[in-house]
């Protein structure tokens, strides 16, 4: 079995996404996401706004034994609930008087925290529901498992405890505690959790509440439509004649050039794990992303749906155009795979498309059939030296597209790009590529056409 690298999150924002993505099948429960300020609220936050799901803190303080602080021999929450672990009350012989000193001193700390964060708002109502308590990395467990007994406390039907790193001996010591435990790794050994991020800095007080307030959002305005200070990423929908919508996740970096869209191939959805790799890349680099579910549930489980690369197009020009609503300051781009590609490269043929660029990786365009001649974006072709079906394909398709267009041939990569740094290089090519001519003024100008093979996967050079 081969050994898989560990995942080093970007942020507490990236960390939440791919977190996200494990706890995607809690949408249909109607949960409510707290998180355990302040490093837990960014990642709670991504977790909130993938679900759906209300966002809130859960405050809690340890009660530790006078004397060995760090043994929680109980806890307190908000609305006076406290749970007392009577066994280690016994023990470590805790008197009335002795937890009664310590708990005084913790509920004043208790409201200080909700005096800050809370500023009259009132906590949302956990009774019967499902509730993610969430973190932004677990070491010990003593303050999770604290929230999670809180959780109890106050009516949670279900608890679920998420965090997208925690070291493998706590994670089985937690599973008592919540229905269900859940990280993106869980490794061992371990020495903190700072050392799975790139960037650790501390949460401020004022970014808690900011995120808190920003919760009630459904819809985030971005480009010049955003009040200042307004989020450039999160859930968006995308409507559709017959009244049914299709849910979507937007980043805009800040000075981001354009955003590009993802199409997913052969059924996939927004959650696809490729594809939200090759997004976290391109966020990395400057670019804005939008991956959005192409077709409803009812449309996916019908195996004609997925291959109709017509319909699969008009999706992918509606949400270009709702996405100009929202962001007219910004170039669009389409990164296709599999028949998500020929979908792309379909839906930019339309005499009135103004896509600034195309990234097919693994993609069929020769689904596209006659529409490859009218595509007027530069299009880059990525395929495997090991998917040698699919790249003839490619190499068929080159000679009907009359725009800027080149094939990468990735070596020693197959079809979904599994080998390591395969997946790396897509992602490195595809960011060069919208970068370069998203910053091109001549793109509203026409372009001589350009092709060019890389045999050696070195990638385009500007």
């Amino acid at each position: 079995m081969r050994s898989r690298a560990p995942i080093i999150f970007r942020d507490r924002t990236d960390a939440g996404r791919q977190l996200a993505v494990l706890l995607s099948g809690l949408s249909g429960s109607g949960p409510v996401v707290v998180g355990l300020p302040r490093g837990g609220v960014p990642v709670a936050a991504q977790v909130a706004r993938a679900l759906g799901a209300p966002l809130d803190v859960i405050l809690v303080r340890k009660l530790g034994v006078p004397w060995q602080p760090e043994l929680a021999v109980g806890a307190v929450g908000e609305g006076g609930v406290r749970v007392l672990n009577e066994d280690v009350r016994r023990t470590a012989g805790v008197r009335d008087h002795d937890l009664a000193a310590v708990e005084d001193l913790e509920r004043a700390t208790l409201e200080r925290m909700a005096q800050i964060f809370r500023r009259g708002r009132t906590p949302v109502a956990l009774r019967g529901r499902t509730v993610v308590v969430v973190d932004d990395g677990i070491a010990t467990g003593s303050t999770a498992r604290a929230a999670c007994l809180v959780a109890r406390a106050h009516g949670a039907a279900r608890v679920v405890l998420a965090a997208p790193v925690i070291p493998l001996p706590t994670l089985g010591e937690l599973q008592g505690v919540a229905d269900d435990v859940v990280c993106v790794e869980s490794p061992e050994p371990f020495f903190a959790i700072g050392q799975w991020y790139d960037d650790f800095t501390q949460t401020t007080d004022d970014q808690v509440v900011r995120l808190l307030h920003a919760s009630g959002r459904t819809e985030a305005p971005v480009g010049k439509d955003a009040p200042a200070g307004a989020p450039r990423d999160g859930p968006i929908t995308i409507g559709l004649p017959t009244g049914a919508a299709l849910p979507g996740d937007l980043s805009v970096p800040e000075e981001a050039p354009g955003v590009v869209l993802f199409a997913h191939g052969s059924g996939s959805s927004r959650l696809s794990p490729r594809n939200q790799s090759v997004a976290r890349q391109l966020q990395a680099r400057g670019l804005g992303t939008l991956l959005f579910d192409l077709l409803t549930p009812e449309e996916a489980a019908r195996r004609c749906s997925v291959f109709d690369v017509g319909l699969l197009a008009d999706r992918l020009v509606r949400a270009t155009a709702h996405l100009a609503t929202l962001a007219p300051d910004l170039r669009a781009g389409y990164f296709g795979a599999s028949t998500g590609a020929a979908a792309a490269l379909a839906a930019a043929s339309a005499p009135a498309s103004a896509v600034g660029a195309i990234v097919s990786r693994g993609g069929r365009p020769d689904l596209a059939g006659p529409l490859l001649r009218d595509v007027r974006a530069p299009t880059l072709l990525v395929v495997g030296e090991r998917d040698p079906e699919v790249l003839e394909l490619n190499r068929r398709a080159l000679a009907a597209l009359r725009c800027e267009h080149e094939l990468v041939v990735v070596p020693g990569a197959t079809h979904l790009f599994e080998e390591p740094g395969a997946l790396e290089r897509v992602a490195d090519l595809a960011a060069r590529w919208f970068t370069t001519h998203f910053d091109d003024p001549s793109l509203a100008e026409p372009r001589t056409a350009r092709a060019r093979e890389d045999q050696n996967g070195t990638g385009w050079d500007p």
